[in-house]
């Protein structure tokens, strides 16, 4: 069934056709217009509506270069359906490099905002109205906060079937079964029926070249699932290696000092093992961070300088963490013995 046009912020993009738009979104006290930019794919053949978005927090960018290269693949030109890319929605906290907007709102915390509230509040309702509310599915991209490094996974509410079928399909050793935060994304479309997951991986105001390859990996095989993109005739299918955590929580500094981390990401620790060392600067007054359960560790903290309380590393409990772990081994090794992106070198 042939598709029709795709109407945004006033834009009109024919099947077939394709074309960035530049949403209206704020005029700064410069008079320098602020917009939202949207890349429209509309596709000849009908299919999904799918959003892929990135730095909802102005700070976390790896989506950024996920979304640029998700538009240069071949397979776009036999689309079915209509691609809605974005790589900057929060557009003030990207040019100051904060995860904020210059309320100090979370954009994520937002929604589904309105057009008469705060900052945050207005540019959430014009996210919402313009791009969301064409999506019959969504993947938000995102990092750890700043200072702090993700393990390449998904989080999503995976008791509902079709979201659970999206997050198998990116293709991530390791799924997590997160709330629906009020005021967040997933959340307010999660009310809407439309199903949403989240990719994170890396750490903010950095390009990583091993999340930015899973990240748009992930996508093709999401798109190749909802028959949006033809599938790969020269590859075999991805065997099915990703596992959802029973739960996580994060291991916190016992006291102020100098953090000494002897576990990467992708780690199988157990109860009890050593994970790193908090002292002070002449080591007078040092104390061990144990593992409090057994599991992966799927986040942690960079910055050596650290306060009571911080949190230092995310593990996550599986049935299976031996196998996680492995599998996890895996997915990352082949992530970097891939050839650079389509004749670009990688980033180093």
């Amino acid at each position: 069934m042939a598709n029709s046009v795709v109407e945004i912020a006033g834009v009109k993009v024919a099947p077939g056709q394709r074309q960035t738009v530049d949403i209206p979104a704020a005029l700064m006290y410069t008079h320098n217009p602020m917009t939202l930019p949207v890349h429209v794919v509309n596709g000849r053949r009908d299919g999904p509506s799918l959003v892929v978005c990135a730095a909802i927090h102005g700070d976390e960018i790896n989506g950024v270069e996920i979304i640029r290269r998700l538009l240069q693949m071949p397979a776009l030109r036999r689309l079915s359906g209509v691609l809605l890319a974005v790589p900057i929605v929060n557009v003030f906290g990207f040019t100051d490099r904060s995860r904020y907007l210059p309320d100090r709102r979370d954009l994520n915390r937002s929604f589904p905002g309105s057009e008469r509230g705060s900052l945050a509040g207005r540019i959430a309702n014009l996210f919402k109205t313009e791009v969301l509310d064409h999506a019959s599915h969504i993947i938000d991209l995102h990092t750890a906060a700043i200072h702090r490094d993700n393990l390449p996974q998904i989080r999503a509410n995976l008791d509902d079937p079709v979201v659970e079928a999206m997050a198998r399909a990116f293709g991530t050793p390791v799924m997590i079964n997160t709330p629906l935060i009020e005021g967040s994304l997933r959340h307010t479309m999660d009310k809407a029926g439309v199903p949403a997951i989240t990719y994170e991986a890396g750490e903010a105001l950095r390009f990583q070249e091993g999340a930015i390859k899973a990240g748009v990996s992930g996508i093709i095989r999401v798109m190749r699932h909802l028959e949006m993109i033809p599938r790969s005739r020269s590859r075999k299918p991805a065997k099915e290696s990703n596992y959802a955590a029973n739960s996580s929580s994060w291991t916190r500094a016992e006291q102020d000092g100098i953090f000494r981390a002897v576990v990467p990401l992708g780690a199988h620790v157990r109860k009890g093992q050593l994970l790193g060392y908090v002292s002070d600067p002449f080591g007078e007054r040092e104390i061990t961070v144990d593992a409090p359960f057994g599991g992966i560790v799927i986040g942690r903290n960079n910055l050596p300088l650290v306060h009571e309380g911080e949190a230092l590393f995310h593990i996550a409990r599986f049935d299976a963490a031996g196998k996680v772990a492995r599998d996890v081994e895996e997915f990352n090794r082949n992530l970097y013995e891939e050839e650079g992106w389509q004749g670009e070198p990688p980033i180093v």
